[in-house]
């Protein structure tokens, strides 16, 4: 019994997402503080599944994950979203306006049509965006970092080099006309799935969810230690009905993540890692010792 509860922990999350946008007073939609916190709310919840019923013991997490997974987090609401904002959500924006094109026919849509939606276009962008970085080496370089991670938890997702933090923040949603309240839903949804993806929990959730949404199985697969080429299946970071409408999908599991020699990788190497290569270019080359006559 207590299993089949945890199965169905993703998809009651959607669900209970879906139905406190749908009703929240239209009020409450111009506190900017909501949304992040639904999110960190969600982030806590499953973070708690992680303890009460782990997945593998092997990623429980410790300290020092659990601080750094935090670090990220806040990077992650803070300055990256500053910047996606500031780089790319606002100038798309003032673009749109001044050619005058304009999308009101999706404000008419039902709730959940909208929601899917803006799910659908949103993960769109972002698998074409990761299967770049596992496709292109100067992409890979600044993604790479997510890959030595060595085990899977509910924050992982947001770990990574900044470079590619930006980078797989960015969409097109800004050049639609959203209700709010349907943009809201629909972006919770996706960082729940996510969330999910990367947790250490138990949970299988029923067939219909999976074959749409990314789950842990699906997703640690895409993280295996194996090797760098079988980490190029299940690319979509929350409905892995994009790898199967574009054949990169491959159902397996691995309990064994993590890239090259499995080392956990600190923050500052996280982030010198894109330009790891370019250093060690610009040193001078060594000059043997001289041998002693």
């Amino acid at each position: 019994m207590k299993q089949k509860i945890f199965d169905l922990m993703p998809p009651a999350t959607l669900i209970a997402l879906l139905l406190f946008w749908a009703n929240i007073p239209k009020s409450w939609l111009d506190i900017w503080w909501l949304l992040p916190v639904v999110g960190f709310g969600v982030i806590a919840f499953v973070q708690g599944l992680e303890f009460l019923n782990a997945r593998h013991q092997g990623w429980r997490l410790n300290t020092t994950e659990f601080f750094t997974d935090v670090f990220y987090v806040g990077l992650n609401a803070t300055v990256i979203v500053w910047a996606t904002r500031t780089l790319a959500d606002q100038p798309m924006v003032a673009l749109k306006e001044s050619l005058g094109l304009a999308t009101p026919w999706v404000t008419s849509l039902p709730f959940l049509v909208q929601v899917f939606m803006f799910m659908a276009i949103w993960e769109l962008g972002q698998y074409w965006m990761h299967r770049l970085m596992h496709n292109y080496a100067l992409f890979w370089s600044t993604h790479a970092p997510h890959h030595h991670i060595t085990q899977l938890n509910a924050m992982k997702g947001f770990v990574g080099n900044p470079i590619e933090l930006f980078l797989i923040s960015l969409g097109v949603v800004s050049l639609f006309d959203w209700n709010p309240a349907a943009m809201f839903a629909g972006f919770s949804c996706l960082s729940a799935i996510s969330i999910y993806a990367h947790a250490n929990v138990r949970a299988d959730p029923p067939i219909w969810y999976a074959y749409v949404f990314t789950t842990i199985r699906n997703h640690s697969l895409h993280h295996t230690a194996t090797s760098y080429e079988d980490t190029r299946w299940n690319y979509a970071n929350a409905m892995i009905l994009m790898d199967r409408i574009f054949g990169t999908y491959r159902e397996g599991e691995s309990e064994v993540v993590g890239q090259g020699d499995r080392r956990r990788l600190s923050i500052q190497e996280q982030w010198l890692f894109p330009f790891q290569s370019w250093r060690d270019r610009m040193k001078p080359d060594r000059i043997p010792p001289a041998s002693a006559n």
